[in-house]
């Protein structure tokens, strides 16, 4: 990185900031603060539904996700157009009806505050969580670029979006996503056009997605019915459908993206947008991850790509070791290149017997790199106890450092910083209002100005800024980060949802009964993430079900034992 870099990076960072304070720096009332005075259009709820959803994990770690695991990824989002209708017709209405602040004041009024009090904590845990993974991510970046303590870019960053959120809360939020969406947009548009003009003169497009192809990065769509498979089409439509009316209907974070519409009208127009829009910006993003991919199968990546913790481990009594293990990598990428440009020129002459032998040749000295690459992560392990050997997060942060042109590495970090920030941005918000709302107003101090509140929930946002930096500089995270976000979500959404839809459309069930059903649930989801290897897609109906099913039968005993 050159001054140039830095200068687009901070100063988009310093604009974001400086621009939500400014806008809102007005707001005086608990009303504009939670929800933006309801003054939001549909293109503004679609916006920033899309923005909150899409942290900078989405952007450092799915292209990362595509070149190691190609493009089966996107099948997770298959289910989502199927739940913004679901929840357009159902449930905004019931907020709107209501007049709520947060989606779990509805759950007092059709069942009793313990129920309330127990999809409010779960909300907050796991969004708690998923604040602290949403700031490793750019945190990250930032230390392995300037070689600083991960605790340190951790305080940076969360000290930088308080002070915006704390300004202007939900408008704060909603104005500073549609700068921050522009930013992330162009940038991943332009890196996936750089990838592709890096590439050799004589491979066309054509070419890459052929190359993708036969080594299996294009693979979209996965027929095959596997319950322990994380990502097929029936994992998507069914399970995901699921995760996403959870996620959308009732985590507050997203809930308060369209609370703030100005009319039932314009928040269904926001969350089918949001529906039309996702899965056609996550195959964008997925298929950059591709072009990268292609991209290092004509010049050489690392054979680890935590460069920082790698050469930490040089430094010790197994650097000879890894040294060793670089040499072995680059023959073999040597002698692969030799191959694919082979197989190129069998493209180019149609000669699909060649292009199958080619073919076979490249993709076992791809499985060769990868046992190098499996071999090097081991002895890293060995180098340095408690590492974190995964390095797919780090893939196209390499890239974008290494390959691409000044000016356009500041601009990409800045997606991901803007990413980063608009999500925990939304995160924060919905924090506050929940803890505002549902647990200190309602049941601590019930009996204070609405001033009081306005400060309340600006205290509560710092705090869980505080817990989110608390939880990115002590926690590890074996999964690739967009993954491990996924998994914690679908530990508590099946749960919480099954609450839900146990409140809209099965009226018989009364509370005592749907609480209990409730813990019993995420005791039976907790058990299956720990002690099974079922799909954590999966988790989600399996906490659903057993909420609804043991909602009835307690139910029943229930009325039995009262006749």
């Amino acid at each position: 990185m050159n001054y140039l870099d830095w200068v687009i990076l901070f100063g988009t960072i310093a604009f974001i900031v400086l621009y939500g304070t400014w806008r809102t720096a007005g707001t005086r009332n608990i009303e504009g603060y939670l929800k933006g005075d309801n003054t939001m259009k549909w293109w503004m709820i679609g916006v920033s539904i899309m923005a909150t959803q899409a942290s900078a994990i989405t952007f450092l770690s799915t292209p990362g996700q595509a070149i190691e695991d190609g493009m089966r990824f996107l099948q997770f989002y298959f289910g989502l157009p199927i739940a913004m209708v679901i929840i357009s017709v159902t449930i905004v209405p019931i907020y709107y009806k209501l007049k709520v602040y947060t989606a779990y004041e509805y759950l007092e009024t059709r069942f009793d505050l313990k129920t309330r009090l127990l999809a409010a904590i779960l909300f907050l845990i796991l969004r708690g969580l998923s604040v602290g993974i949403t700031l490793f991510a750019p945190a990250l970046v930032l230390s392995t670029i300037l070689g600083w303590p991960v605790s340190v870019t951790t305080i940076l960053i969360g000290s930088l979006v308080i002070i915006y959120v704390v300004s202007g809360g939900t408008k704060a939020v909603s104005l500073t996503q549609r700068q921050q969406m522009t930013v992330i947009m162009s940038g991943m548009i332009l890196a996936g056009i750089l990838a592709y003009a890096m590439l050799p003169a004589h491979v066309s497009f054509g070419d890459t997605i052929n190359l993708a192809g036969t080594l299996g990065k294009m693979n979209l769509v996965n027929l095959e019915f596997n319950p322990n498979d994380r990502y097929n089409i029936w994992s998507g439509l069914i399970a995901g459908t699921f995760l996403f009316l959870s996620y959308f209907g009732t985590d507050q974070s997203q809930v308060a993206r369209y609370l703030g519409g100005a009319s039932v009208a314009e928040s269904r127009l926001g969350l089918i947008f949001n529906g039309l829009l996702k899965i056609p910006m996550q195959f964008m993003i997925l298929f950059i991850g591709v072009m990268v991919f292609v991209f290092y199968l004509f010049y050489q990546p690392p054979v680890f790509h935590n460069t920082v913790l790698k050469a930490r481990a040089l430094q010790t009594e197994q650097g000879q070791q890894l040294k060793v293990l670089e040499q072995q990598y680059a023959q073999l990428h040597a002698e692969k290149r030799i191959a694919v440009d082979q197989l190129v020129n069998a493209m180019h002459t149609d000669n699909k017997t060649e292009v199958e032998t080619t073919g076979t040749k490249v993709r076992e000295l791809y499985k060769q790199e990868t046992a190098v690459r499996d071999s090097v992560k081991s002895t890293i392990a060995k180098a340095i106890p408690g590492a974190k050997t995964q390095d797919r997060d780090y893939i196209f942060l390499n890239f974008v450092l290494n390959n691409l042109p000044n000016g356009i590495i500041g601009l990409l970090l800045a997606v991901m910083f803007s990413a980063a920030m608009s999500s925990m941005a939304g995160e924060l918000n919905a924090l506050a209002s929940t803890t505002t709302m549902d647990i200190y107003k309602r049941s601590i101090n019930s009996t204070a100005d609405a001033s009081h509140y306005l400060k309340a929930s600006r205290w509560f946002t710092v705090l869980w800024a505080l817990l989110g930096m608390v939880f990115a500089m002590l926690a590890t995270f074996a999964e690739n980060l967009i993954q491990f976000v996924n998994i914690v979500g679908s530990l508590f959404y099946g749960t919480i949802l099954g609450i839900f839809l146990t409140a809209f459309y099965v009226k018989r069930v009364k509370a005592t009964a749907v609480f209990v059903a409730a813990l019993l649930a995420q005791g039976v989801v907790l058990y299956f993430y720990f002690f099974t290897d079922i799909a954590f897609l999966l988790y989600n109906i399996i906490g659903c079900a057993v909420v609804i099913m043991t909602g009835l039968i307690l139910q029943l005993i229930l009325d039995l034992n009262n006749q």
